[in-house]
């Protein structure tokens, strides 16, 4: 399994288990915050590149 499958795995398990545990919209909200979060937390000049790097991924 590759690095980036294990993480995928991961996620889902760590999503299951919250969903169990917590009532959905606070699984939601960790969901979509930890991402917006960690976007928020890089330099402009790094989310320039990630904008970059996802816009050329998507032309292919």
């Amino acid at each position: 399994m590759s690095k980036n499958a294990k993480i995928a795995v991961g996620g889902v398990a760590v999503g299951l288990i919250l969903l169990i545990w917590l009532p959905w919209w606070v699984t939601f909200l960790i969901v979509v915050g930890v991402p917006v979060a960690a976007y928020l937390a890089l330099d402009p000049s790094q989310r320039r590149r990630l904008r970059r790097v996802t816009r050329k991924e998507i032309g292919r």
